[in-house]
């Protein structure tokens, strides 16, 4: 029809001409696209994990800003151990070893379900503290746009949602130079930092505007260091996402992922050690409207010069793009699961560019949610983040060490004990977490996983009960054929009637036309043609007092039903089609209150004989 190619044609304009599906394979990920579209988020992560440490330390002191150190070194110690873990599982589950499929095929289907709650959760996180970190790196820069950080954040959500829909390899192309541009950025930022700290050269930095409150009576206890230390743990997020992605990567898909995995370790515990370490040398102080990252530039190129803002453009860029790994994974996680019935079956759905849509656009309106509600602001929102991202860590490692022990592989024990360590400290991660961020926003994922779960319990239940009610198994000697009446309601005579009134008279020889007097002269006009148009149709013309269509309508073919209620009644509904999508503005939607009345009847047939206008 002409405005479904007018919707088409808006479609291809913002996602583009749709990809067959033959083509799927040349939409797969290079190792530098995929370093770019599965690692953004762990590496711009180290753009605000330091920062999270050192806000938790200002409370006991200055002095006590020289722990981010010693914190920073045995985080970065845990991320090797976790990234070491995550290699052998993508080499165990070339097909995706996500938490979700390594739980269930291992722990059980309890454990997998609690895996699936806590990464989407996580994945929706990530999409908010990525956009809402992004803006602060402009907003420091820029502080006039503090005010509008809400608006800034909606609209980068709104950009990666269109960006993503466009497709993985259209996404790998806009996300790689962004995600490039940070390394280097930074890089330079502490490799220039480092060699201004060796040689002398550096200088303490201007103390920010306003400055988090420095405590001199804070006690620094060892609350404290563990809230710390489960703050600076943001720089793990996103680890997981390289092991979900396997297939996503070109052939060879495990080889590729790997060493993809290991880069972003390399850089992440670089580009984080290197920040924490030289805010410490910097003399860095937490703010609540400059950055870190924006204090440390300001230090080591001496103001706001095109180096500054350089690294400013490139920490909200990857900030803003890390959201692209939860785009990324959301998705495709969303239809693993709809595909084992725990989510409505939408998610399985591919659109016209080989993306899976319907997950990409609950994400993002999950997101903007999140956004709204906290303000756009980073440091509400962190303390929701970390329980998913280490409730997945620690079903997943958990789960390989089940696995390596079921199949003892040679070399399974060494396999085992890699991954048993990695259950182990993620697990105590989450304990620290859970008990260091549950007062400041940290109960709501607690409490929000088992919903999620129970949420996936009845999905399941419901497909089970339709699958088993539609079931040929033993099913017995097929139905007799039933009866069938077949009611076509009138309003008047005209060509659209004519023709639903003979294909009505194929379907059944118990055909019967219905008009509900509304208006007596147009009723008796009606019965005056009848015998000339009506192809031998009995007429049954309805009184309504109240001058309603529908009711009357509706208790009639109820009425019928209720005489036979073995057989079927169906409602053959004359329409005519406009030639234009506006010209349904002109005409009442009689025909579609009609089939939405009787949809959820049993034994009613609702079908509609179109007649198409001319323009």
């Amino acid at each position: 029809m002409p405005q479904e190619g007018v919707l088409s044609q808006i479609k291809s304009f913002i996602v583009g001409s749709p990809i067959p599906s033959h083509l799927a394979h040349h939409e797969r990920l290079s190792r530098v696209t995929g370093l770019a579209v599965l690692s953004s988020d762990p590496l711009s992560s180290v753009a605000y994990a330091t920062e999270e440490i050192l806000r938790v330390l200002v409370v006991a002191g200055a002095v006590a800003l020289s722990l981010a150190s010693p914190i920073g070194i045995v985080i970065a110690g845990i991320l090797a151990i976790v990234v070491f873990s995550y290699r052998q599982t993508i080499h165990a589950y070339p097909g995706g070893g996500g938490a979700y499929i390594v739980s269930k095929e291992n722990i059980g289907t309890t454990a997998a379900l609690v895996a699936a709650a806590a990464l989407l959760i996580d994945y929706v996180l990530t999409v908010a503290v990525s956009i809402a970190a992004g803006v602060a790196a402009i907003t420091s820069a820029l502080p006039g746009w503090h005010v509008n950080r809400v608006e800034l954040s909606v609209g980068f959500v709104v950009v990666l949602a269109l960006g993503n829909l466009r497709g993985v390899r259209e996404s790998g192309r806009i996300f790689a130079l962004p995600t490039y541009f940070f390394i280097v950025s930074v890089l330079s930022l502490v490799v220039l930092g480092a060699w201004r700290v060796m040689t002398g050269l550096s200088q303490p930095i201007d103390a920010p505007i306003d400055p988090v409150g420095v405590s001199t009576g804070g006690a620094l206890t060892a609350f404290l260091l563990l809230t710390a230390f489960s703050n600076g743990c943001t720089a793990m997020t996103g680890v997981e996402a390289v092991s979900n992605g396997v297939p996503a990567f070109q052939p060879p898909e495990s080889k590729n992922a790997s060493a993809t995995l290991v880069a972003m370790a390399v850089i992440s515990i670089a580009m984080f050690l290197g920040i924490t370490l030289l805010s410490q040398a910097y003399g860095v102080m937490p703010s609540r409207s400059e950055t870190v990252v924006s204090q440390l530039a300001r230090g080591v190129f001496g103001g706001r010069g095109f180096a500054y803002y350089a690294v400013q453009a490139s920490t909200m860029l990857i900030l803003v793009l890390a959201a692209n790994t939860a785009y990324a994974d959301f998705p495709r996680l969303s239809s693993i699961i709809a595909r084992d019935h725990y989510l409505p079956r939408q998610f399985m759905n591919q659109g016209d560019r080989l993306a899976f849509s319907n997950g990409i656009i609950a994400l993002s309106v999950f997101a903007v949610l999140l956004l709204i509600l906290f303000g756009g602001d980073t440091h509400a929102l962190i303390p929701l983040y970390m329980v998913g991202v280490f409730v997945s860590f620690t079903l997943s490692q958990a789960g390989m060490v089940v696995h390596w022990r079921r199949l003892q592989v040679r070399g399974w024990r060494g396999s085992a004990a890699i991954n048993g360590i990695g259950a182990a400290v993620t697990g105590i991660v989450l304990l620290v977490v859970a008990v260091t961020k549950a007062h400041e926003g940290a109960w709501i994922i607690l409490v929000l996983i088992p919903l999620l779960v129970s949420l996936f319990r009845v999905t399941h239940r419901h497909y089970r009960s339709v699958a088993t009610q539609l079931s040929l198994a033993g099913g017995g000697e097929p139905e007799a054929l039933r009866h069938n009446t077949v009611v076509v309601p009138v309003s008047g005579m005209q060509r659209a009637v004519v023709r639903a009134l003979d294909y009505a008279r194929t379907l059944s020889p118990d055909v019967r036309a219905v008009c509900v007097d509304v208006d007596r002269a147009e009723t008796e006009q009606l019965r005056g043609e009848w015998d000339r148009w009506g192809r031998g149709v009995p007429l049954v013309v309805l009184s309504s007092p109240y001058r309603s269509v529908l009711e009357p309508l509706l208790e009639h073919v109820e009425q019928i039903d209720a005489a036979r209620p073995d057989g079927y009644v169906t409602v053959v509904l004359p329409e005519f089609v406009p030639a234009r999508w506006w010209h349904h503005l002109f005409h009442n939607q009689r025909a579609l209150l009609i089939k939405g009345a009787l949809w959820f009847k049993p034994n009613i047939v609702v079908t509609s004989v179109p007649f198409h206008l001319a323009r």
